[in-house]
C-alpha cells in the first residue's frame, strides 16, 4: 500500500464524527489511554458503536487496544499520528517562492 493510500484510509477513519472524538479523546489522554468503558461513557455511545468505529481506528494504525486482565485500554498510536500529518504537510509551499500566511480558521463547515 502506498503512502498515498494509507493517507487516504486514515483519513477515511478521522472522516466520521464518532471516529474523530474518540481519537481526539485518547490523544488527550496520552500513554495511559482509556479503557473501552470509559470512552463509552465520554462519547455516551452504545458497545456495539463504539467497537465498530474502534475498529476502524484500529485498522489504520491510529488507535491500538491492549487487553489488562478484563480491561481492555486503548492508545492513540502517536507514530501513525504524526506520520499522517507529516505526510500532510511536508511538502508545503514545495513549488512557491513565499511561504504560506497562517490566516485564523478561514473556513468553518456549518453543521
Amino acid at each position: 500500500m502506498s503512502d498515498l493510500d494509507e493517507t487516504a484510509a486514515c483519513l477515511e477513519a478521522l472522516g466520521n464524527p464518532t471516529r474523530l472524538a474518540m481519537f481526539r479523546l485518547l490523544v488527550r489522554a496520552g500513554d495511559v489511554g482509556k479503557s473501552v468503558g470509559e470512552i463509552q461513557a465520554s462519547l455516551s455511545i452504545p458497545a456495539s458503536t463504539l467497537s465498530h468505529h474502534l475498529k476502524h481506528l484500529e485498522l489504520v494504525g491510529l488507535v491500538s487496544r491492549h487487553r489488562e486482565g478484563t480491561t481492555h485500554t486503548c492508545r492513540a498510536d502517536y507514530g501513525t499520528m504524526n506520520w499522517l500529518l507529516t505526510f500532510l504537510t511536508e511538502e508545503c509551499c514545495a513549488d512557491s517562492s513565499t511561504a504560506p500566511t497562517v490566516p485564523h480558521r478561514a473556513h468553518k463547515l456549518s453543521a
